[in-house]
């Protein structure tokens, strides 16, 4: 008897900590706006996008290049998108007129990032990557640059900061094949 006493009060105990423990849940759900609800329902199809890319981490970098052999930038956002039956134009400055601007505050996944060339001064698209990832104002994205072939890097850095032309929406061409 005793024990089924100090049994029942253990789990008495122990249930009553548990549940001081469990964090409450969120009732409401925040509405989603028409425009990002287009974009979230072709995320399946961008992550896809961003997974083929990270694939070919490392390939190196290939003037001209549009294989796995090597990139140039515009050669490997075209072939990641080409891979999912989207064609875009060979060239940085032509993928710049693809899809839709959007201000940098609303950079997605999946979104093309355009940069000036090597040099800051110029005002012509010369550099294209692919955002995989953004947190708060921290924009990630993979791209085959001249010094490492296809990598990581952030919009943060100087070098790329200093460069920063825009973003571009093309998700939408995706969800259209």
């Amino acid at each position: 008897m005793i024990r089924k006493m100090l049994l029942t009060v253990i789990c008495t105990v122990s249930f009553g900590m548990i549940k001081a423990q469990t964090v409450p849940t969120v009732t409401q759900v925040p509405t989603v706006t028409s425009n990002k609800e287009k974009f979230y329902e072709q995320l399946p199809l961008v992550k896809e996008v961003i997974s083929f890319a990270k694939e070919h981490l490392s390939t190196r970098y290939r003037s001209g290049g549009t294989t796995t052999h090597g990139f140039d930038c515009s050669g490997f956002t075209r072939f990641c998108f080409k891979h999912f039956g989207v064609l875009l134009p060979h060239s940085s400055s032509a993928q710049g007129n693809v899809g839709e601007a959007v201000p940098k505050r609303e950079a997605q996944p999946g979104d093309l990032i355009l940069f000036k060339g090597h040099s800051a001064g110029e005002n012509r698209i010369g550099h294209v990557g692919l955002i995989t990832e953004v947190i708060g104002d921290q924009i990630k994205f993979i791209h085959s640059a001249w010094n490492g072939g296809v990598r990581y890097d952030y919009l943060h850095a100087s070098y790329y900061e200093r460069r920063f032309v825009g973003v571009r929406r093309v998700a939408h061409l995706l969800a259209d094949k």
